[in-house]
């Protein structure tokens, strides 16, 4: 009986979500029809093209499989950097400020689609490498054969180091081995190489390996720029042939394939068929975005390089370290990002950090947790209070989803542990936005809730709040930030406690007025509660932290927003970098 209840609201929800990702699904299926146009295009023109009439005798319709899938391969290849030019997102991001929520949506999902392309190469690159696989078989067989079929006949026309340029099979001797072919020709060392570093930059990028062993991601993946220069280099060899135009006048398929035997005799008016190699076509498709990507990495080598002065050194509660700065020239808005790199840690590793300033601050900061051997090597340094400051490196501010922000109506943050990070840049400006008498500010009401599994952490921004709960007071705007606290880690002393003082003005935990929650938020009642009190409103909903806690609200997002425009609509968004 549940399931006719549910699909009128599995509808509204599907309704909904393409609604606000309209533009997002029309990507993907351009991108998706692409790829099988082009598939698909290439496929037949090798299936059914004169010229390669001789060359699918030999190799049957695996010829057809491995040219449409490198064709495919070359144009994933093409856009696989473009999502990770991280200052022509930023510089899009800032053409786009005044374009509506859709619109700016494609640039938030930039790793993801950065995954989808790496995906669709592994894909292409298997059909490519077991085609192949199949070609050099073949190859192999056709050499061997003594039966005096078209394949073996046209496997004995000459190689080039022989007179003339006619020949077909690359393998040139009954004895010659596919592996042989495979680890000595361009095409075959090149293709070993660049599905060895396929397999170790997807492999390394895995959930896991990224959270608990980043330097091996970070290094690893920097093993593209071997992918890129082989896939630049794997047509030179020029093994997949076809029939010269000059040939085919004077030996067309059509009419001299069926009296091969007599291909240069005087009994036959078919001379003996040339064949030349395709010119190398993949680098045609990298070189734009590789120019691309070389300008942004010298633009960022050029930022790193520029001084960094640290002016405040704070080490809180629960291993975070809080780093205050000064650079020349530094710009930043609500929410953006920087990586940071430490010479004396390592000299190639560079970290991403959201920064916790305002805008309006003359300093810029960020706030570490030891989560890895880099963040714990980077904290340590900085706690040797006899030992020198450690110089680092700064390459950014980065935009981000959380710039918009101060777009929508209505304002819901989410924030887990340290991912509350771009939202103290956010309550920061807000605090300094109402200290000014002519702010104007399209925001009406802000929802902020940080859910933390330990005391400790509540103490990093304690002061910020304080100082909002008191601003918000003297100016009659108590109503405008509701903020929630939820204490995830926790034992029954504590709960007890808390119990206890309860009927105290201040929370015992926090010092706030506001008290804090044992447990997680009921997202449900809490959705439900912003529908009721905005029921005409657009609400922006941002979070930084789990995918786990990101699928909850993304599903809440689409329950509660209305089919009708003019009512409540929820938009998720979600920090990535």
């Amino acid at each position: 009986e549940t399931g006719p209840r549910e699909a009128p609201h599995f509808h509204m929800t599907m309704g909904n979500w393409l609604v606000n990702h309209w533009l997002l699904v029309l990507i993907l299926v351009v991108w998706l029809g692409l790829n099988v146009f082009l598939f698909i295009y290439t496929f037949l023109t090798y299936e059914m093209s004169d010229k390669y009439y001789y060359t699918r005798e030999i190799l049957g319709t695996a010829l057809a499989f491995a040219r449409a899938s490198a064709l495919c391969l070359n144009c994933n290849s093409m856009l696989i950097l473009i999502p990770v030019c991280r200052n022509l997102l930023s510089f899009l991001r800032g053409t786009c400020s005044f374009c509506s929520h859709t619109l700016r949506k494609p640039l938030d999902h930039n790793l993801t689609f950065h995954k989808l392309v790496a995906y669709m190469i592994c894909i292409f690159t298997a059909i490519h490498i077991i085609a192949h696989l199949f070609n050099f078989e073949h190859y192999s067989r056709s050499q061997q054969a003594m039966d005096g079929s078209l394949a073996s006949v046209l496997s004995t026309l000459s190689h080039p180091e022989k007179a003339g340029n006619s020949w077909l099979n690359p393998i040139q001797s009954p004895n010659t081995t596919v592996m042989y072919v495979a680890f000595t020709s361009i095409a075959g060392l090149t293709g070993v190489l660049i599905t060895t570093v396929l397999i170790l930059m997807v492999t390394s990028a895995m959930e896991f390996i990224r959270r608990n062993y980043f330097e091996l991601f970070w290094y690893t993946h920097h093993l593209f720029i071997i992918y890129i220069i082989c896939l630049g280099l794997h047509g030179l060899g020029g093994i997949v042939r076809a029939q010269t135009e000059e040939s085919m006048s004077e030996n067309h398929p059509h009419n001299c394939s069926e009296s091969y035997q007599k291909w240069g005799t005087h009994e036959s008016k078919c001379k003996h068929p040339h064949f030349e190699g395709h010119p190398p076509a993949s680098w045609k498709w990298i070189l734009a975005p590789i120019a691309l990507y070389i300008f942004e990495r010298i633009l960022r080598f050029y930022r790193s390089k520029q001084k960094v002065v640290i002016t405040k050194v704070v080490m809180h509660p629960s291993k975070v370290l809080e780093l205050q700065m000064r650079k020349r020239g530094f710009s930043m808005e609500v929410g953006q990002y920087i990586f940071v790199n430490c010479p004396s840690i390592s000299l190639l590793e560079w970290h991403p950090f959201t920064l916790t300033s305002a805008p309006e601050e003359d300093f810029f900061s960020i706030h570490v947790r030891a989560a890895g051997d880099w963040t714990e090597n980077f904290i340590r340094a900085f706690e040797q209070q006899h030992s020198p400051m450690p110089r680092i490196e700064v390459d950014g501010p980065f935009g981000t989803v959380s710039e918009d922000v101060f777009q929508y109506e209505v304002a819901v943050l989410v924030g887990a542990g340290i991912g509350v990070t771009p939202f103290a840049s956010i309550l920061k400006s807000i605090w300094y936005k109402f200290q000014r008498a002519d702010h104007k500010l399209k925001t009406q009401k802000i929802y902020f809730y940080w859910i933390c599994r330990e005391t400790g952490a509540f103490a990093w921004f304690n002061h910020l709040l304080n100082s909002l709960e008191q601003e918000m007071e003297e100016l009659g705007k108590v109503g405008f930030l509701n903020y929630r606290l939820f204490l995830t880690g926790w034992d029954s002393n504590i709960a007890g406690h808390a119990a206890f003082n309860f009927d105290k003005a201040t929370d015992i935990l926090t010092g706030l007025k506001q008290k804090t929650f044992f447990g997680r938020p009921m997202w449900d009642n809490e959705f439900s509660a912003v529908a009721t009190a905005h029921p005409k409103s657009v609400v922006g909903v941002f979070l930084c932290g789990p995918q786990t806690l990101a699928k909850s609200l993304r599903k809440c997002c689409h329950r509660y927003s209305s089919l009708d425009p003019r009512k409540v609509q929820f938009y998720f968004n979600k920090e990535n970098f």
